[in-house]
């Protein structure tokens, strides 16, 4: 995940977006020489599927990775106690979560900041198409703030989104009549993309939706015990 930047996961549900999270929040806070970000984590939560009990067998992968590799291994207790977790209920108490987190990089490390989902909240406050004018500008807020936290800060920012059926797109014939939430906004405020959908038995699939500096492909994974793994042939 790219510093100083966001990036956005989403697909439909069952898909692995919370799955993803829940593991970054353990490999952000690895060494650096192990591609970690040797920080803590900041997690907004709007839909309330974070599972800290999800923390501790993921850690312990970890922690045997560590183990191997150097002399020293991660706590796995210490990996849920480096992680703030908070959960909003609407998009202004989403907002202020927001400005609370800022404070809080302040005087602590930060390596990862997690919003899931982004626009959850906003579908709920606002309905129909004459508050989508409104929507979209509180969403264009956010997002702003989101991208100067991320640079001021130097941590990277991973948004999880929901998706839309296209009616449009299924009179066409389109072979995925999914889009995602958010429109034009999200979709310029996004550094890089990332499209989540279910692939054969339990794998899922991972493909680069749009990215500056890489080339559109596909990565295969499974969701275990130990968070996102490769995927089982």
């Amino acid at each position: 995940i790219e510093t100083m930047s966001l990036t956005e996961a989403f697909g439909e549900f069952r898909t692995g977006k919370t799955q993803l999270c829940h593991t970054l929040c353990v490999t952000s806070q690895l060494p650096r020489s192990m591609g970690g970000g040797n920080g803590k984590v900041a997690y907004i939560d709007t839909e309330g599927t974070f599972r800290p009990e999800r923390i501790r067998p993921i850690a312990e992968v970890a922690a045997r990775i560590c183990a191997a590799f150097m002399r020293y291994g991660l706590d796995t207790n210490a990996a849920l106690e480096n992680i703030i977790v908070a959960r909003a209920y609407t998009h202004e108490h989403q907002m202020t979560l927001l400005n609370m987190v800022a404070a809080k990089m302040v005087d602590d490390q930060f390596r990862l900041l997690i919003m899931d989902s982004i626009t959850a909240l906003f579908r709920v406050d606002f309905s129909g198409r004459g508050e989508l004018a409104e929507r979209q500008q509180k969403l264009a807020q956010m997002l702003s703030k989101l991208t100067k936290i991320a640079e001021e800060f130097n941590v990277a920012v991973l948004l999880t989104n929901q998706v839309v059926a296209d009616p449009g797109a299924a009179a066409m014939f389109t072979a995925d009549p999914k889009k995602p939430v958010g429109g034009h906004v999200l979709a310029h405020a996004s550094t890089t993309r990332l499209y989540f959908r279910k692939g054969r038995g339990e794998q899922r699939i991972c493909k680069i939706y749009d990215s500056p500096c890489l080339p559109e492909s596909e990565a295969v994974f499974s969701i275990s015990d130990e968070g996102i793994i490769d995927a089982k042939e």
